[in-house]
């Protein structure tokens, strides 16, 4: 297994922050492999949308890349600011669930997870604009004293996304962003996350099984079936064979 931090990143796409680059990872649980020769490249201040079929490891790939799986092959992270250090990689899961009745309100949720504060003191107006801070970078604010269990898709979504924004990080992973929000909301989180990948310079790895809105956000897709079967512009994988083996639809402009 081996993990790299290069000091600079020089090459085509990588002009901003910090990107990421994998070569010929694989993981093995006992005797299941999970994943083989997986190679891309997230270039700087891209969005890259991951599909493919359930269990085909997507969830997997991420928890390789944020150092929580052994693997074999290289995964490389591109500095262009010189530092050394792992970058800070903000994350969304799938799906997390919370309990419909619990009290909890967004305010006290923030305020466990990024401080040490007892939520069952009252909040201090310090922390109170810090939270707000976070919660506008995702248009959120308004969520403050909602409690979570009553949030919708959309705005547990927004909610979630800030609080992986905070510290800001340069790469920005989601697990099933789309899952459970209604159009509206979807329109909504797609259009927020091309803005915070032009505010905030990320780079941005999400899965989706929402083919239809690819070509409307994603600067490259992955086809992944515990390896890459294909990559490159929502076009160009839509409309693929491999595209059409492994979910049996006929999708983009024309067929390779």
């Amino acid at each position: 297994m081996s993990i790299h931090i290069h000091k600079n990143c020089t090459g085509h796409g990588c002009e901003g922050l910090c990107c990421l680059e994998l070569k010929n990872v694989g993981v093995t649980m006992g005797s299941d492999e999970l994943l083989h020769d997986v190679s891309f490249h997230l270039h700087c201040g891209e969005i890259v949308a991951l599909i493919g079929p359930n269990g085909a490891g997507k969830s997997t790939l991420f928890k390789t890349i944020l150092g929580q799986l052994p693997h074999s092959g290289s995964i490389s992270f591109h500095r262009s600011d010189g530092e050394k250090r792992r970058p800070i990689i903000g994350y969304v899961p799938q799906s997390p669930a919370f309990d419909r009745g619990d009290p909890v309100s967004v305010l006290d949720f923030f305020a466990a997870a990024i401080s040490d504060w007892p939520v069952f003191l009252p909040i201090p107006g310090k922390l109170r604009e810090r939270i707000m801070t976070c919660l506008a970078r995702t248009h959120a604010e308004g969520l403050l004293g909602k409690r979570v269990g009553a949030l919708s898709g959309g705005e547990l979504q927004r909610v979630l996304m800030a609080l992986a924004l905070e510290p800001l990080p340069h790469i920005l992973i989601l697990d099933e962003p789309l899952s459970g929000v209604d159009v509206e909301g979807e329109k909504q989180l797609l259009d927020m996350l091309d803005e915070l990948r032009r505010t905030y310079d990320l780079s941005i790895l999400l899965s989706t099984h929402d083919f239809a809105t690819l070509e409307q956000y994603a600067d490259k897709v992955l086809l992944l079936q515990n390896t890459v079967l294909k990559m490159g512009s929502p076009a160009q994988v839509l409309s693929s064979p491999e595209f059409q083996t492994v979910f049996h639809l006929r999708m983009g402009k024309g067929v390779e």
